[in-house]
């Protein structure tokens, strides 16, 4: 069978290919790719080709398909499989295998599977590793956004407060405690206030800030207060722009104790410092931002952390279980991944869209592999409209949720490039 692939040859040399995959093998699996959402490790992986330490160092004698973030349906199972998974199946991928010690992944390191692609076999260590997900939602947008979905889930995870007395650890946000979240309506810290509204461990008063109004807004309307008060979750967006003390205004939403979990979305010395200075006893500070400069610092209270058992946490990426809570959360209806998505495109903008991914703004830019589309922003998608009829009906769509990606959305997408194709 004949696949059409973006792979990766060398630094910054990406191509877009059709090619004859192999005979699949009985313990293989051949899977059609629907969806791909693009990732700033790609880009870091077509930058940097074989220095990259998940990609092969002959890379340019053995070009690899670039694409961790992706979700299809399954086509033919091999023999070895076949009492496990069906033909017909969705199914997402952890890439982050950890195959026999090796750093090898899905998306990085494989010449045959990978997400930028329309058609991929998958090997065998995928599946021994329990790394194929079965997925169960409406879209198939939802199962490409598990990972860095599971990204948010771990970092939740990955915090802890201290039992007095003991050196035991409890895992996790403090349950009914006070929460904030700074810098946080982007949309990984959307993704992040959506996750801990609905989880099953939840603090009793959560505290968004940011400096912008207008993101401000936008988030209060995608995730209400109204919406967290039903989980039982007090939830504020504040701008801390103006403010004279913004240290002593977060405190006074905790009566002054400070609060016993804090997150942080920007790579910014002075919103670490401040996130820093409002944690209370045994208070967990969690750098969710990921640094460009592997200099950067920030200063930290050490008196508090001796005498208040103040401490940090940070977490790059999530785990197989993680994304297994994210797929199971959205099959239900209690994640919704569309929060992240700000732009869509066909599999003929991939590359240009991977290697200029710092500089285009926004969320996750979702690549549909089996279609041919610019990369195109759903907020530009009225004025495209006014041109092309599918921008006109995909408005209209977005529109009944609030401008945000959706399953119907996806469906018409889909129907009408494939009638065109």
């Amino acid at each position: 069978m004949k696949t059409k692939a973006l792979r990766l040859y060398g630094k910054e040399d990406l191509r877009l290919e059709e090619f004859e995959l192999p005979t699949l093998k009985e313990d293989d699996i051949l899977a059609k790719v629907v969806s791909d959402s693009l990732c700033m490790s790609s880009y870091k992986a077509a930058k940097q080709g074989g220095d990259h330490k998940r990609v092969p160092d002959n890379v340019a004698e053995n070009p690899v398909i670039i694409g961790h973030e992706f979700c299809g349906e399954l086509i033919e199972v091999g023999r070895k499989w076949q009492d496990k998974f069906k033909a017909g199946q969705k199914f997402a991928i952890q890439p982050a295998l950890n195959y026999q010690g090796s750093l090898d992944a899905p998306g990085y390191s494989y010449s045959y599977v990978g997400g930028d692609a329309t058609y991929i076999i998958i090997p065998n260590e995928v599946m021994e590793m329990g790394c194929l997900l079965i997925y169960e939602g409406d879209s198939f947008f939802g199962g490409s956004l598990a990972e860095p979905l599971s990204c948010v889930v771990g970092t939740f995870h990955a915090m802890y407060h201290s039992v007095r007395g003991t050196y035991e650890h409890n895992m996790g946000i403090r349950e009914g405690g006070k929460m904030a979240i700074l810098a946080g309506v982007g949309p990984m810290g959307l993704a992040a206030i959506d996750y801990i509204i609905h989880c099953n461990r939840r603090p009793s008063t959560l505290v968004v800030t940011d400096i912008d109004d207008d993101r401000l807004n936008r988030a209060a309307s995608i995730l209400s207060p109204v919406e967290a008060a039903k989980n039982g979750v007090m939830l504020t967006y504040l701008n801390t722009a103006g403010a004279k003390d913004p240290q002593q205004l977060l405190r006074s939403y905790t009566g002054g104790t400070g609060f016993d979990d804090v997150l942080v979305f920007a790579p910014v010395a002075s919103v670490i410092e401040l996130g820093d200075a409002i944690l209370a006893e045994d208070g967990c500070l969690n750098f969710f931002a990921g640094p460009s400069d592997p200099a950067f610092s920030a200063r930290f209270n050490f008196y508090n952390v001796h005498y208040a058992g103040t401490h940090i946490v940070g977490t790059s990426g999530g785990n197989t279980s993680d994304m297994i809570e994210s797929l199971d959360m959205m099959s239900k209806g209690l994640l919704n991944p569309s929060i992240l998505v700000t732009h869509i495109g066909g599999l003929d903008s991939a590359l240009d869209a991977t290697l200029s991914l710092p500089q285009i703004p926004g969320g996750k830019k979702l690549i549909y592999t089996g279609i041919d589309l610019p990369l195109t922003a759903i907020e530009d998608f009225e004025e495209k409209g006014k041109t092309e009829p599918i921008f006109a009906e995909l408005h209209k769509l977005v529109g009944k949720t609030n401008g945000l990606w959706n399953a119907e959305a996806e469906r018409r997408l889909l129907e009408v490039k494939a009638v065109e194709r």
